[in-house]
Parts: C-alpha cells; sequence; structure tokens
C-alpha cells in the first residue's frame, strides 16, 4: 500500500473549525500522483508533452470524520482493476492514528492520441 503523510493546512480549515471537504480531494490528489511518479514511474507532466492526458472520469467520496487544525493525515493509494478495460480505479483513504477519515474510488484512464488507454506500468501493477 502506497502512503504519503501530510499536516493539515491551516489554509483548509473552514468557519467550523474543521477541514473543508472540497480539501479532501486534493490530499488524495497529492498522493495519487506521487504513487504514480513514485510507485509506478509515471511522470504526468512529462506524459502531458508528449500526447497524453491523464484524467479522472468519476469519483465517489465517503466522509466518515472531520480533519482538524493540526492533524497529520496519512493518504493511502492502491491500484483495482475497472470493469471497463481502458480504466482504473485508484483507490484511497485518509487516515489519522490508523482510524479512517474519508475513502474514495477515482476512476481514470489515459488518453493517447485521443484514444483511452491503459499505460504498461498500470497494467503490470494490476496483473496478479
Amino acid at each position: 500500500m502506497f502512503v504519503k503523510h501530510y499536516d493539515v493546512d491551516e489554509n483548509h480549515i473552514d468557519f467550523q473549525g474543521v477541514v473543508d471537504g472540497l480539501y479532501y480531494p486534493f490530499y488524495m490528489e497529492w498522493t495519487r500522483h506521487a504513487f504514480m511518479r513514485e510507485a509506478l514511474g509515471i511522470d504526468i507532466e512529462e506524459e502531458f508533452k508528449q500526447g497524453k492526458l491523464y484524467m479522472v472520469l468519476e469519483y465517489s467520496l465517503r466522509f466518515r470524520k472531520s480533519l482538524v487544525k493540526g492533524d497529520n493525515v496519512e493518504v493511502t493509494c492502491a491500484l483495482e482493476k475497472n470493469d471497463k478495460r481502458n480504466r482504473v480505479n485508484f483507490v484511497q483513504q485518509i487516515k489519522v492514528n490508523d482510524v479512517v477519515y474519508a475513502d474514495a474510488t477515482f476512476v481514470a484512464t489515459c488518453l493517447s492520441n485521443g484514444r483511452p488507454s491503459m499505460p504498461e506500468a498500470v497494467l503490470n501493477a494490476l496483473a496478479p
């Protein structure tokens, strides 16, 4: 399981003293991008220069607990096979002290010359 740690940014705290819900996907995005670069060897910025566009098609996110100022979050990321051939699921959680605060599934693809495709590194990571 790929993991990144972040301190909650005080700028993400809303008037109620908790992290505004719109920031949870950002912590997950930072971790997904790091996962792709560090675990899969895919630099999406370099790939973009070569005409490959990595994109999230949809996601579902479940909030379980509220993050607050001072929290150090652990964000996980793992790949899961999608029912559709040219898509992949990124399964992620935000945890604090091993307690799940949010979980999500992001469905993504890569467009290469305008056509959906799946990079070899992703296929290899999904192989049993």
